[in-house]
């Protein structure tokens, strides 16, 4: 069997291509999925995230190696196993990423990719419930929900930034990302709104478009130095061999991709003989400049009974998950991550490199229950960390999962500005607006006040916010590290493109789905022949005393 094209990942990215390559007839598609169909209903229910995250039927739940600097901690590293991929069990949370994170792909050498290249294809991906303005699109695949919050929680949360001198911000999609606001979501009418949902669902039917899921890919096959074709394992545990005539389009992630690639011969020669792997081409950046967003949690007593944990009894929680059946609302129709504050960690930072999100329940670190109590909890998210890790195979057997370095905090800057951000957060808090609502500080705890107790702390709960990013990371010709072309195209191999979020030179500071669906459409077009989108001719706001002003 042959086709044109085949996609290796039906996840954010995957679907995309599937869409836009299967929309010509001409064109014969095979989209390849690791992961079983995406029918459960816990996948379409917006506050099943957590229990989404509980079982592997549909999350590969890879362990990491153990962190030196988390007390030799594993993270575990929730990626999506199904159509939709991560899409369809992440938070929904929707953001693009600063402006200038983009001008800093461009600059680091992938020309095209600068904020005014992306702006025209978030806005043509996107179908916004508050309506399309110069930064916002309407009538795209995916739906992005703005949030109508009732909970107090989120409107002190806001005034007390205000309270605190930080600015407010209309949208952090939009003119100005840096602020306390409201936070989009990938949500619609009460449901989950996954790449599948947006892409996928409405060309199934295409009689070109080949749909295979439980497709194990074990390796790519080549001709000379152009790919020729994929092995895959299918449900019934059977080798299948599938011709290309175009392009292989990867689109495992950021784990999933250079495992694959990797394992089909193409990647860092010395890792690759030491494993007894034969070397197609030696691409030592493959696997390398791992990015992440390490996390660190602050919990809080809520002084009045205004927090979710009621709703999540058992009774409480069946009645909800009733009313979402029949109606598509209450608190099952939301992530409950409705507000954020994208701020500077001190002066001289030029845009955002911190995102605080409060969500309404504060749970258990371990096994993510709730707290059996009015409480709340505030995400750091560090956004633009500078410690990197990398990926490599634990063997030449593709069923075994690769070997996961993060390496948190090992640079020095991301542990004071984590420290930073706990330092933010107590002020923000004990503003007036918050004052009534917030009790005790349940962790850290009020008298973990110096450096050796916090980073005890940092130590011991420092955890993921699921963004791996970067181990395929696309650069010019010039760049040594650089595995992919700005299309998308692997350097020294024919026919073969990478598309997902490991070509990310540096990841996005914010949630990283949107950004992933973007990179999709945008080398869809390049893939097609088609004219790139005319660049956005627009400003965004920065502020200009950041030098000498932290907010």
């Amino acid at each position: 069997m042959e086709f044109d094209f085949i996609i290796i990942g039906g996840g954010s990215a995957g679907c995309v291509l599937a869409n836009k390559l299967s929309a010509d007839p001409q064109n014969k598609v095979l989209l390849l999925e690791a992961g079983p169909q995406n029918n459960s209903i816990n996948l379409r229910m917006p506050a099943a995230v957590l229990s989404n995250l509980k079982g592997t039927k549909y999350n590969w739940a890879f362990q990491g190696e153990p962190e030196q600097q988390l007390n030799g901690r594993r993270i575990q590293h929730d990626r999506g196993k199904t159509l939709g991929g991560s899409s369809s069990i992440n938070g929904m949370v929707f953001i693009r990423g600063h402006a200038m994170d983009f001008d800093g792909w461009r600059q680091a050498g992938c020309v095209g990719w600068g904020y005014e290249d992306v702006l025209p294809y978030f806005k043509r991906m996107e179908n916004y419930s508050a309506g399309d303005d110069a930064f916002r699109g309407s009538g795209g695949p995916l739906n992005v929900q703005r949030p109508s919050p009732a909970n107090p929680l989120i409107k002190a949360f806001i005034d007390a930034g205000k309270q605190a001198g930080y600015p407010l911000t209309d949208d952090i999609n939009g003119y100005r990302q840096e602020g306390f606001g409201l936070l989009d979501s990938s949500v619609y009418q009460g449901e989950r709104w996954s790449s599948a949902k947006a892409y996928l669902d409405p060309v199934r039917k295409n009689s070109n478009l080949k749909i295979v899921t439980d497709a194990y890919v074990q390796k790519l096959k080549f001709s000379g130095k152009m790919v020729s074709g994929v092995t895959y394992k299918d449900h019934l545990g059977k080798m299948q061999n599938i011709g290309v005539r175009k392009e292989i389009l990867l689109c495992a992630g950021a784990v999933g991709s250079p495992q694959i690639l990797m394992l089909s011969g193409i990647g860092p020669s010395r890792h690759l003989e030491k494993i007894g792997i034969s070397v197609i081409a030696d691409v030592p950046g493959v696997g390398q400049n791992l990015n992440e967003h390490p996390d660190f949690v602050l919990k809080y007593k809520c002084k009045k009974p205004v927090s979710l944990w009621p709703k999540t009894k058992p009774l409480a929680r069946t009645i909800a998950g009733i009313q979402w059946l029949l109606a598509r609302n209450g608190i099952c129709a939301s992530n409950h991550f409705e507000v954020v504050a994208c701020i500077r960690s001190s002066a001289g930072v030029e845009y955002p490199d911190i995102q605080l999100t409060l969500s309404p329940v504060a749970v258990d670190d371990d096994t993510w229950s709730p707290l059996k109590e009015h409480a709340f909890q505030i995400h750091i998210g560090l956004m633009r960390a500078k410690s990197r890790g990398h990926i490599e195979l634990r063997s030449p057997d593709p069923m075994a999962h690769p070997k996961i370095f993060v390496n948190y905090l090992s640079d020095p800057w991301d542990r004071d500005t984590i420290r930073q951000g706990v330092k933010l957060v107590r002020e923000i808090v004990s503003q007036s607006a918050m004052a009534n609502l917030t009790g005790e500080e349940l962790f850290p705890g009020k008298g973990v006040q110096n450096i050796a107790d916090l980073d005890a702390c940092l130590n011991s709960h420092v955890a993921t916010q699921w963004h791996l990013s970067g181990t395929a990371r696309m650069g010019s010709l010039a760049d040594k590290g650089a595995v992919v072309d700005p299309h998308g195209q692997l350097y020294g191999i024919g026919g073969l493109r990478v598309v997902d979020a490991s070509i990310m030179p540096t990841v996005t500071n914010g949630n990283t789905n949107g950004p992933t669906i973007m990179i999709a459409e945008k080398i869809s077009d390049h893939i097609l022949g088609k004219p790139a989108l005319p660049r956005a001719q627009t400003d965004i706001w920065k502020n200009s005393d950041y030098n000498t002003a932290q907010r």
